[in-house]
């Protein structure tokens, strides 16, 4: 039934399902990803504060990935989706008069309910009603494929803002000027993200509303549909596997920076290695998706991880500075191709395992109230060791933190390839 469903599906759904995806992470996460120390300038900020700034969100986040989870499995995805952009637009105005700290913690708070709770489960289940019993890899590959091409889009126009609002050379403005120019950037990223909460709204009426109806209808946060999930060994397996790829998914935070501090970029320049690189994931999505639908999903995993593991000791042993550019841009550019690789496919996996379509919003919940956990504690970990060593060294020993998580979740997935094989 699910796959006869699959095949009436249009086109323009997995499309506003990609825009809508990253749309509403732009403003917590992409920004600051890609104007680091302009953010950091901007804020009067160290990295440990934005850490911690991280750490509010990743604690709301926590508890709405558990509760939402359920919320998705009982309504419907487009009401939930589009109330969670509309909010998150309202809080990026709020950015955008700079408030100070305690109240930069509040916000990033409010952004761990608005993305978390109202967003994320919803976001991937009906991805998962989309790609059918056979199509998974290429429906999560799309979304997050098209998500690295809607952050690289966003990243790129951002830059063109911040640009047109810089009279002179970058490096010849004061802070005020940059605080100004930044300024802007927040607000037609707001105005933008809003837009795009209207039309989910008022364009997302899923087909796939009807199938879900004709299942048998859940009960927020019933003990049985935990119990269904926690009996499947995949669900603990992916907590781990998603949290230990999601730390290596928040280290690309820190390419920006590298490029300024260690290769000699200025802003500008360093914001566009940011950027660039956002195009490389839709372009790993697609590929690894089709892949992973001739393979297995947790096959590609564990080449993600290898990947990352063999990127992250490069950087860690210190070889790449200003004069081994060459280097630089492979290392950084296999290491996306690794932690996209990984990203891509977490949830792909669900099929792969055999979970019930009817308890996915709760599985999902319940694996990445430990999965996410790094939205907790990776900005602070990073911090520290920034802070405490500027410069080169603080971010060898970030990239060496980097590569003992990866380690871990190269074990895991090795161990999620085998278990699938078994049940195949």
């Amino acid at each position: 039934m699910l796959q006869q469903e699959n095949k009436r599906q249009p086109l323009y759904v997995i499309l506003l399902l990609i825009l809508a995806a990253e749309a509403v992470f732009i403003l917590p996460f992409v920004l600051q990803r890609i104007f680091r120390t302009t953010f950091l300038e901007s804020f009067s900020i160290t990295d440990t504060e934005l850490g911690s700034c991280f750490a509010a969100y990743g604690s709301v986040a926590l508890v709405s990935y558990l509760l939402g989870g359920p919320l998705a499995d009982k309504f419907k995805p487009h009401i939930l989706m589009s109330a969670a952009l509309v909010l998150t637009a309202f809080g990026g105005f709020y950015l955008a008069t700079y408030p100070n700290l305690y109240m930069l913690h509040v916000l990033y708070g409010f952004w761990g309910f608005t993305t978390i709770f109202l967003f994320w489960a919803a976001m991937i289940k009906a991805t998962r009603i989309w790609g059918g019993t056979n199509k998974q890899g290429i429906a999560f590959g799309f979304l997050d494929g098209g998500r690295g091409l809607v952050a690289a889009l966003f990243g790129s126009v951002g830059v063109i803002i911040f640009s047109l609002f810089i009279t002179k050379e970058v490096e010849l403005t004061s802070i005020a000027e940059r605080r100004l120019a930044f300024k802007e950037v927040i607000t037609y990223t707001s105005i933008a993200v809003m837009c795009i909460g209207f039309m989910v709204f008022f364009l997302l009426k899923f087909s796939e509303t009807a199938l879900i109806e004709t299942e048998k209808p859940s009960k927020l946060l019933t003990i049985e549909n935990f119990k269904i999930v926690m009996k499947y060994r995949a669900v603990w397996l992916l907590m781990i596997i998603i949290l230990c790829a999601y730390y290596g998914y928040k280290m690309t935070d820190l390419f920006s920076k590298y490029a300024e501090q260690v290769m000699g970029y200025n802003k500008i320049e360093a914001a566009k290695v940011g950027t660039t690189l956002l195009y490389i994931r839709p372009i790993v999505g697609v590929v690894i998706g089709l892949l992973a639908d001739r393979t297995k999903a947790s096959l590609w995993i564990v080449i993600g991880f290898f990947l990352m593991t063999i990127t992250s000791l490069i950087f860690y042993l210190g070889i790449i500075d200003n004069s081994t550019t060459l280097l630089f841009v492979l290392s950084i550019g296999t290491m996306a191709l690794g932690v996209y690789s990984a990203r891509v496919l977490y949830f792909a996996t669900l099929e792969e395992a055999k979970i019930p379509l009817t308890v996915t919003g709760t599985a999902v919940g319940f694996i990445s109230v430990v999965g996410y956990t790094p939205d907790i504690f990776a900005g602070l970990v990073m911090g520290y060791f920034l802070d405490a060593n500027k410069g080169a060294i603080g971010l060898q020993h970030a990239f060496g933190v980097m590569g003992l998580f990866t380690l871990v979740g190269l074990v895991a997935s090795l161990l999620l390839y085998k278990h699938s094989k078994n049940k195949a």
